[in-house]
């Protein structure tokens, strides 16, 4: 007893030390010193430290000590050590007795060293123990008696190691086991009793490992669960219910699985979730009732999938989402016209990357407290004038990379809090269709953060030119009666294939023109015709125009090829049959001429 009452002597005495000694008032050069009693060293040879080091320290952290044998007196007289860590130090060897010399440790961490075995129930003496931190070796075989005992143990984390198979019976025992960590390890089966006896574990994490499959009853007496972290696994399929015992779960990942579809109802009776994934999983379609009544999750990430749309109802129960990432789908080509209709709490809402081509006019009308909205590189070809109404606190809207030709002008009318908008990368048509919004962009031009780069792509005179540097001026000829154009072909020569149209435009709405009206402007500088016949020639005469248009193609340039290469062979055949023929004409004359001298 009197060792005993020796140490408990030496604990108070430690508590009761007054507050100036502390810092690294006494300590090991080297080490950093938190109080008395704790060091923490780096650098430094392990077995130098141990050596200096009195009985009344109660806490040792060793860093890259390079100890690699942790022997059966390395801790022994240390009586007081409550904390023991070695860590980076290439360790590979623990005596099977080792932990003997110092029953009362509550802590060890032998993190990131060259274990790969473990003596049989090397940890059986440490009876008060709470934490044992193996991760970062290469372990790969735990025996099944390895932590039998340890009832006190709250947290055990053996990450990071080349783990393949737990023998079924591995935790029972560790009734009291807060926090299990077996993640980054080569795990490809877990038994569906393994872990029965956790009844008070609050946080397992099991990702990045190679599971197929979660067993039936796996998690069904794991009642105060509260984060389950399943990612980068090879999951296929999980069975229906089996997350339904988990009633206090307020985080559960699942994404980077190979998940092609979830049963009916899968996650029912999670009220108190709080964050979900289950994204970059080949997802082809998801159940009408998947989600259960979830009023305090604030994210969701479902993206990276292989969905076209999504039923109607699927965050119908989730009141406090406030993130929601929804993008990168690239098959996702239609959102249900009432998909956001109950998230009153949303503030960033991602659909980027997805193949969105048009959106519902009432899409958003619900998310009246959204802030962040992203719909950059989708497909959208246009926007209806009051897709952005109701949400008069948006700041960020990102259009970029879409098939946008034009926008209404008063698109933005009410979201007077916009920031930030970027408009760049969408093929703008800057014809009279976008007055309205190019006379927003002038006044709004400290808002568009791109607007450099938020170019005209037609029509030929306004090419490359920005949507902000657009006059109102230069739209003077757009009144409400949009201008009258026919367009008639007049003749037609097939010699040439050519074709004369006349052109005559006037300013009138009436499905029959007043020719009174005719206008005297017709064109500016130029006829632009895109993706159509090659423009040749054109006369303005009585107020009609006569355009003259050469049909364009490889086919025609190729035969107009030919048949020119043709002429010109003719032609070189003619001048020398011309010449053949004077020079056979002067020699008939020279022979006339000589027979008349005789």
């Amino acid at each position: 007893m009197e060792p005993c009452v020796k140490g408990t002597q030496w604990m108070i005495l430690i508590l009761l030390m007054p507050p100036f000694i502390n810092g690294n008032m006494g300590c090991l050069e080297g080490c950093w010193c938190k109080s008395f009693g704790h060091f923490n060293c780096s650098d430094r040879n392990g077995i130098d430290v141990l050596q200096q080091l009195t009985i009344h320290t109660y806490t040792l952290l060793l860093n890259k000590a390079n100890m690699s044998i942790i022997n059966e007196t390395t801790l022994a007289e240390k009586s007081l050590l409550m904390r023991f860590g070695l860590t980076n130090s290439h360790l590979h060897t623990i005596h099977p007795l080792a932990f003997r010399a110092a029953p009362q440790l509550k802590s060890v961490m032998l993190t990131d060293n060259d274990l790969s075995t473990l003596p049989v129930r090397v940890f059986s003496p440490l009876t008060m123990v709470e934490e044992i931190y193996l991760d970062g070796n290469q372990l790969e075989i735990i025996g099944p008696d390895m932590f039998e005992g340890l009832s006190g143990l709250l947290v055990l984390s053996l990450s990071r190691n080349k783990i393949r198979n737990l023998p079924s019976d591995m935790f029972d025992g560790l009734t009291n086991l807060f926090l299990l960590n077996l993640g980054r390890n080569n795990i490809k089966k877990l038994a569906p009793t393994m872990f029965h006896s956790l009844t008070k574990l609050k946080r397992l994490r099991i990702y990045h490992n190679e599971l197929e499959v979660l067993e039936v009853g796996i998690f069904d007496r794991l009642v105060n669960l509260e984060a389950l972290n399943l990612q980068h696994n090879q999951i296929k399929t999980i069975p229906p219910r089996v997350f339904w015992s988990l009633g206090n779960l307020r985080e559960l990942t699942m994404s980077s699985n190979h998940l092609k579809g979830v049963p009916h109802k899968s996650f029912y009776n999670m009220p108190k979730l709080k964050k979900f994934t289950i994204y970059s999983n080949p997802l082809l379609s998801l159940p009408e009732e998947l989600m259960g009544h979830m009023p305090y999750i604030t994210q969701f990430y479902l993206y990276d999938t292989h969905l076209t749309t999504v039923p109607g109802n699927l965050f119908a129960n989730m009141s406090g989402l406030q993130d929601l990432s929804f993008h990168l789908n690239d098959w996702l080509r239609y959102l249900p016209p009432d998909l956001f209709c109950c998230l009153p709490n949303l503030k960033k809402l991602s659909l980027r990357n997805n193949s969105l081509q048009d959106l519902h006019p009432n899409l958003f009308s619900m998310l009246t407290t959204l802030e962040t909205l992203y719909l950059h590189n989708n497909k959208l070809k246009t926007l209806p004038e009051s897709i952005f109404q109701k949400l008069t606190l948006l700041v960020t809207i990102d259009l970029k990379n879409n098939n946008l030709n034009t926008l209404p002008g008063d698109i933005f009318l009410s979201n007077t809090d916009l920031k930030a908008l970027t408009l760049s990368g969408n093929p703008w048509d800057c014809s009279c269709t976008i007055r309205g919004f190019a006379r927003w962009i002038r006044q709004n031009e400290h808002v568009v953060l791109d607007k450099d780069d938020a170019i005209c792509h037609s029509p030929m005179y306004n090419l490359l030119r920005g949507l902000h540097s657009l006059h109102e001026d230069e739209f003077n000829d757009c009144d409400d009666n949009r201008d009258y154009t026919s367009v008639t072909p007049i003749k037609k020569s097939t010699t040439l294939e050519t074709t004369t149209f006349s052109v005559e435009v006037y300013t009138t709405a009436s499905s029959q023109p007043d020719k009174s009206t005719k206008a005297s402007h017709v064109f500016h500088d130029m006829l632009v015709v895109e993706q159509g016949p090659a423009y040749v020639h054109h006369n303005f005469h009585n107020g009609w125009v006569y355009v003259w248009f050469l049909p364009f193609g490889s086919a025609l340039v190729g035969s107009m090829m030919f048949c020119f290469v043709l002429l010109l062979a003719v032609g070189l055949v003619l001048i020398l049959a011309t010449i053949y023929g004077i020079y056979r004409l002067g020699t008939a004359m020279d022979q006339l001429k000589a027979g008349c001298a005789h």
